[in-house]
Order: C-alpha cells, then structure tokens, then sequence
C-alpha cells in the first residue's frame, strides 16, 4: 500500500532542483570530455533502447542492474522520458517475489536464475531519480518494486552476514557469496533506507541487514569466493561505501600495479592483458571517494581510446595486440562513463556513492560509511565473536 501523501515529508526540503525533461546536468570535465560529448554518450544509450523500454547489451539480452545504471545516465543527461520508460520495464519485469531474471529478450525471460545484486540495485535508481529530479510521482510509483526488491535481497542473506548470490532456475539458492555484488548490495541497501524513510517507512530489517553485510564485506574476505583476480573485487568494497578512508587507501595501493595499466587504464582480470572501460570508470569513482582525485582523473582519461565519435564505448582493448575486444560498443560501459566524468567535474553523481545526500538528520556511520547516507549502524571489526551479528570467524 501507498503510504498517505499527507503524512510524507515536505519534498522540497528533501530533494535537489527539480530536473525538467530535456535539461542535462552534464558539465564539461575540461581537457578530457565537454558536456556535449558525454549528451552524445546518453544519446547513444537512448538510440539503444527497445521498445519495451529494456537498454540491452550488444547481444540483446537486458539484465536489471546493467538496465538501471543506463537509467540514472539517461536522467543525468536530462533525457528524463527515456529513463521514466526503462523504470517502467523494471516494474513490469518485476516477478512476484520481488525478483527478476538474469536476463531478458525485451519482456521474455532468457535466463531464470535470479541474481541477487542486480535485484537491490533499482533502490539506487530510484533515490538518484527522486534528488535529481523531485519528482514525487514517479517515486511513489517504484516504492513497491524497490521495497518489494529490498525485501527479497535481504531475505538472500546469510550467516555471515555476506549475499548468498543467486538462486537458480529450479528455486534452488546458490549459498556461495560475492564480494562484488555484496558490496553493491550495501549501496543499494542504503539507498533503500533513504527511500523508506522518504515514503513515511522504517524498515528495521533493512537497517540490521546493511549492519551485517558492511560488517563483512569491510571485515570478512573468508565469506566469498575468492574472485580477487577480478578487479571489480578490489575496488568495489569502496564504491560500494563498505571501506572508505585509510583501510581505503591501503586496499588501492595494495594491487595497484596488478591491475592499473599506465596510459592505457585498468584491467579487467590481473592475469590478461585486457583493459576494459566500466572497471576503469567505477576505479575512478571509487578514488574520488577515497579523496584521490589525481589518480581518478588519470585513469579515466587514459581510457578514453575506447570512445567512438557517435559517444558510444568500446568494451576493452587487448592492450599488448591494439585489439578491441570484445568487438562490441556495450550500453553499460557507455554509462559508466558517464557517471564517472559527472563525478570527476562535480557533478550530483559523487554525492550519491559518497552518501552525502542527507534524509532525516545525523545517522551512526561518518565517514567511514560515506557521509550521512543511512547504514543502519556500524559494528566495530572485532565485534565477531561478542554478539549474534555475523558468524564467529
């Protein structure tokens, strides 16, 4: 149910400028991408999407998380029309357990497992759509999908606090977990929180499960698969807002060398000699909320050699052969790109993997969670042990 508009909060005290409909928030990021060139960015992602309203990859198929990012692109170019259709795709998508698919061919399922974190990620969604645009409407329609989505996502947990990270076609969940989508998931969990609180809600449930998942993706590496070849295992812990400050600066700097290619951007995998776009652009993200804005910038105009004139991105390149690969120009990357230069010239994007964007006072966290987003709390790291929160280590 809806909650009653009259007891919602004053929306003007809670969200930014309202965006109108063809107003774009771009700016120029001065000697690297002007404004112009990052609308044609967008305007590749909008040339992309179906009629359904699904943002597909190069080969068709949509998955939820890679379709929303394009979204929050779309809405920072002001092409507001176009991400209202693809929110309508996630609505209508939605399964009735507050899941969705890996992967669709426009309305038709493709792959029937469920991935956890491409479930949460709609609550981010949605929180940027609400700040950037005020517009209460649209908002209050998503509620149910992202507290419908939230409440299967925290259902998904374990014992240790971890995301057990998918459940299978058959109903069976896979109890292994992620770092990755963990540390995704903590964002979106967040996010969820805010949007809660935004529509007259607490959701306790929600704030305990953000406790416990920070706790172990910060504390707990033994909770996931190893996957540390993988760069997105590296930096989205701070992305995510899990680790930030010093344990932040010393994760970077620990795998550096591993996975940054000087001039040519970040690797994909530390075994290949394979750069690929979206990672670089999160890396940079992720170094800006660390406060590292020369090596963030450095990265991200590395990989520039990825881009086409149309705005459109290359995926990778094989740096040691000069071979792009895979030969495709994927929608995801695209908006990666665009996210990670709205961060880099200080635009409302940095705020949002910050936490800056306030709801409802002080909340427990600081700095080390990324500002005043909610976190539901924090527990210390050696609070293992001492109490039911996560499993003994």
């Amino acid at each position: 149910m809806l909650p009653d508009p009259a007891l919602l909060p004053d929306p003007t005290l809670l969200a930014g400028p309202a965006l109108l409909a063809g107003q774009s928030l771009l700016r120029d990021l001065p000697g690297v991408l002007t404004a112009a060139q990052l609308l044609e960015t967008v305007d590749s992602l909008v040339r992309a999407q179906q009629d359904s309203g699904s943002i597909p990859w190069p080969d068709g198929h949509t998955d939820t998380w890679d379709h929303v990012e394009c979204a929050m692109a779309m809405v920072l170019g002001g092409r507001l029309d176009a991400a209202r259709l693809a929110y309508a795709w996630v609505a209508q998508t939605q399964q009735a357990d507050g899941s969705w698919a890996t992967s669709y061919d426009q309305l038709a399922i493709l792959d029937a497992k469920v991935d956890t974190n491409q479930c949460a990620y709609v609550a981010v969604g949605i929180w940027q759509w609400w700040q950037l645009t005020a517009d209460l409407e649209l908002t209050r329609q998503m509620w149910p999908v992202v507290s419908a989505a939230l409440d299967f996502v925290v259902g998904m947990q374990g014992p240790s606090g971890a995301l057990n990270w998918a459940r299978e076609s058959d109903g069976t969940v896979v109890t292994d977990a992620l770092l990755t989508g963990s540390a995704s998931s903590y964002q979106s969990l967040r996010c969820g929180i805010a949007l809660a609180e935004l529509m007259g809600e607490r959701r306790p449930e929600w704030e305990l499960a953000a406790v416990r998942l920070q706790h172990a993706v910060a504390h707990h590496d033994e909770a996931f698969l190893d996957k540390s070849r993988f760069s997105m295992d590296w930096y989205y812990p701070i992305l995510g807002g899990s680790v930030r400050g010093a344990a932040g600066l010393e994760r970077i700097d620990a795998s550096w060398a591993t996975f940054v290619v000087p001039g040519v951007g970040a690797r994909c995998v530390s075994d290949r000699p394979w750069v690929t776009g979206a990672e670089t652009a999160e890396l940079a993200i992720s170094l800006l909320c660390l406060g590292d804005r020369e090596r963030a910038l450095q990265v991200f105009t590395d990989v520039q050699h990825l881009r086409e004139q149309d705005g459109s991105y290359w995926t990778g390149l094989v740096f040691d052969e000069g071979v792009r690969w895979p030969a495709e120009r994927s929608t995801w990357t695209a908006a990666a790109m665009v996210l990670a230069a709205d961060c880099l010239a200080g635009g409302p994007t940095l705020d949002l993997f910050l936490g800056d964007l306030i709801l409802g006072g002080d909340l427990p966290g600081g700095d080390l969670a990324g500002g005043d987003l909610p976190t539901g709390g924090l527990l210390p790291a050696q609070a293992c042990g001492a109490t039911a929160v996560c499993a003994a280590p």
